[in-house]
């Protein structure tokens, strides 16, 4: 009867691989556990025993190859150790794992019947800082296409493109290449020539990195014609100056060569050229003329050009003697100009009040002339005075 209540006990435990002895009344159970590990990095597969009695364990890789047989080494792998073996525990260690260990381990019991149990060996391949590809230069006023690409992680790294903290949405796509996978993420933005140097940054995240990322930085690299533009220098130049002019030329790629050249003529024999400097000494007269700077790259060409003009020392000090009789003659033309100005209207306006009195002195003498008329007709004086008066 008891025997009957032991064997009752036992079997539900059979189901989670345990084995009994009905000899001794006593079960024996073996418990594995699931490990993750980094590739590379070192893995512990243990196997836990109860009530264990000397019964033969023996531990098997995923291909079912003995790697132990009660302690003592079956495979010649020197990557696996026995590192511990007690009545309780079996564990082993594996170094350097790859994901070709991946998979599950057996953890097994012989006693009246075989037993066993699993150890799940999960290996994680964090990705390596992703590249970027350039699979469309960018042009000025065109389209720069790149690619980032994080060539192998397990399970598959998350890409991101981040340009001044502000996420670029990219077209990604994932290859599986067994046991690892590929993947890549690819955008397309606009640029202008003020985008040359732009920072951009392409982040992989992954569980294997515990929050953290791997960034690639990426500085955007614009291609555009060429500008030029002579730097003059300052003053005026006299005969026996010397003339220094630099050429300041931008572009991507910036432009190797710069000519110096002079519009209708030759450059003078004295003239120095030392890339974007231009040099003459002991300027002369004979040297006027319109010089020109020109540089060119892949995507254009552009020019510049400076007239020098040599001063005769005599003749600037003449000009600037004869400035102030100059000046003078005008001031008096101005005041001659004003004072002609002046008589006229006073003319005009003592013209003008001489006609008006002439008139009222002939109205004057209408009016006379009507009293006289009136007295010889033998009118009342004092009404023809009224009158007059009226």
């Amino acid at each position: 009867m008891a025997l009957a209540n032991v064997w009752n006990y036992c079997v539900p435990l059979a189901v989670i691989t345990v084995a009994c002895l009905v000899r001794t009344a006593r079960c024996q159970a073996v418990q594995a556990e699931n490990v993750t590990v980094l590739e590379g990095g070192t893995a512990q597969i243990s196997c836990r025993l109860q009530n264990y009695d000397g019964s033969i364990v023996v531990i098997q890789n995923p291909r079912r190859q003995t790697l132990f047989f009660n302690g003592t080494r079956a495979l010649k792998d020197d990557r696996f150790q026995m590192v511990l073996f007690t009545p309780r525990l079996v564990r082993i260690e594996l170094t350097n794992v790859s994901v070709s260990d991946e998979g599950g381990y057996f953890c097994q019991l012989y006693t009246d019947a075989t037993h066993h149990q699993v150890a799940t060996l999960s290996v994680l391949v964090p990705p390596e800082t992703p590249t970027v590809e350039v699979k469309q230069e960018g042009v000025e006023g065109g389209d720069a296409e790149l690619t980032c690409v994080s060539p192998r992680s397990k399970p598959a790294a998350t890409l991101r493109w981040v340009r001044n903290g502000r996420e670029i949405p990219g077209l990604v796509s994932q290859q599986d290449n067994g046991k690892t996978f590929s993947v890549s993420s690819t955008i397309r933005i606009p640029v202008e020539r003020k985008d040359n140097g732009a920072a951009l940054s392409c982040e992989a995240f992954h569980p294997a990195l515990s929050g953290q990322r791997r960034v690639r930085h990426y500085r955007l690299d614009v291609f555009f014609a060429p500008t030029v533009r002579i730097v003059p220098p300052p003053g005026i130049l006299r005969e026996g100056d010397s003339l220094s002019l630099t050429c300041s030329v931008t572009g991507n790629p910036l432009p190797r060569n710069i000519q110096w050249s002079k519009i209708n003529d030759t450059l003078p024999e004295r003239a120095e050229i030392s890339g974007p400097t231009f040099q003459i000494s002991r300027l002369s007269q004979s040297h006027n003329g319109t010089f020109l700077c020109q540089a060119q790259n892949n995507y254009g060409r552009a020019a510049d050009h400076y007239t020098l003009l040599v001063y005769d020392p005599g003749a600037v000090v003449e000009a600037r003697s004869a400035m102030p009789y100059a000046v003078i003659g005008g001031v008096l033309a101005l005041l001659v100009f004003t004072v002609i100005c002046v008589l006229i209207v006073t003319i005009w306006c003592s013209v003008r009040q001489k006609g008006s009195y002439l008139t009222h002195e002939a109205s004057g003498l209408d009016e006379h002339g009507e009293v006289q008329e009136a007295f010889l007709n033998g009118n009342d004086a004092s009404q023809g005075k009224k009158e007059y008066l009226l």
